[in-house]
């Protein structure tokens, strides 16, 4: 049976911002673990489209862009 939880779209973004935060932390610690000024800018770039992810899940939290609504 489908929890109250497991029906709130909210519970999910929450869930998901949750992983994005982890998975953001882990590629800026590499970036300081390697040398490579390539690999540093792939994963930097990575972590930023994340942080713009989470970001669109702020949105549709807060229902602040006009798509959301």
């Amino acid at each position: 049976m489908v929890s109250e939880d497991d029906r709130n779209p909210l519970h999910h973004t929450q869930k998901m911002k949750t992983r994005l935060d982890e998975m953001i932390g882990h590629l800026r610690e590499d970036v300081e673990k390697v040398d490579e000024p390539q690999f540093k800018a792939m994963f930097e770039t990575a972590a930023e489209v994340l942080e713009g992810l989470k970001t669109a899940f702020a949105h549709y939290e807060q229902r602040s862009e006009k798509a959301w609504r």
